[in-house]
């Protein structure tokens, strides 16, 4: 494992190394990379979703593909919308994520047979609830994960990683937010100064859930998820 300065360095080195094991799933599973559903399969079971939700977690995104994917899914009837505006999932959309779960259990199973994936996914459980919410942030909306008994280990440290991905994502957001920018203005600012700063305030922020492992778990987890990815 890299020598770490601190945690700080720790939650950068981490960061593409958690993306990696999250791509490598999409595609061994061939289940597609998008979407809604598959965005929020580990958490759309657990209850409805308001607009400003979606809204923290397509941050980057337009506010109009947003709306239109919505209205799509609404058409589809794989969504549906209350009086109060809450968006629910129907049992058609239910029966996609159970499907998603199945496709990732087996791409788990076979592309990591030889790892010790409860020991990752226990790790990568208590980082994840040991993590701080941001009110109407992103990670906020997405956690807890969807975890029905029986789920495999795999799919159980896949999901938490992907929902560990979005408190990451808040702490950038609160980074460039203190810069005093905007979304559009972090995704057009080039490198520089100011860009490594906002960088630097990312890693301090996104460092805080993992104070809750010692040097040998962040050892573990490090490197079993580098082996994974």
């Amino acid at each position: 494992m890299p020598k770490f300065r601190d945690l700080s360095t720790y939650a950068a080195t981490i960061a593409p190394v958690i993306n990696a094991v999250h791509i490598n799933v999409h595609a061994s599973a061939g289940a597609g990379t998008g979407g809604l559903l598959m965005d929020l399969r580990y958490r759309l079971p657990l209850g409805p979703l308001t607009r400003d939700a979606l809204a923290a977690v397509y941050r980057y995104g337009n506010a109009a593909d947003l709306d239109a994917e919505i209205r799509d899914h609404l058409r589809q009837g794989t969504l549906t919308e209350d009086g109060e505006g809450l968006l629910h999932p129907t049992p058609a959309a239910l029966a996609a994520i159970d499907g998603l779960y199945a496709a990732h259990a087996a791409a788990t199973r076979r592309i990591w047979a030889t790892y010790d994936l409860v020991t990752l996914a226990d790790l990568a459980g208590r980082v994840l609830d040991t993590a701080e919410r941001a009110p109407g942030g992103a990670f906020a909306a997405v956690t807890p994960p969807y975890e029905p008994d029986g789920t495999p280990a795999g799919v159980l440290l896949f999901n938490r990683l992907a929902a560990l991905r979005y408190h990451r994502a808040d702490a950038h957001a609160a980074a460039w937010h203190a810069a005093g920018l905007t979304a559009a203005g972090i995704v057009d600012l080039c490198a520089g100064p100011l860009r490594d700063e906002i960088e630097d305030d990312t890693n301090r922020r996104a460092a805080q859930p993992y104070h809750v492992l010692d040097d040998l778990e962040l050892k573990v987890l490090f490197e079993g998820l580098l082996a994974l990815a």
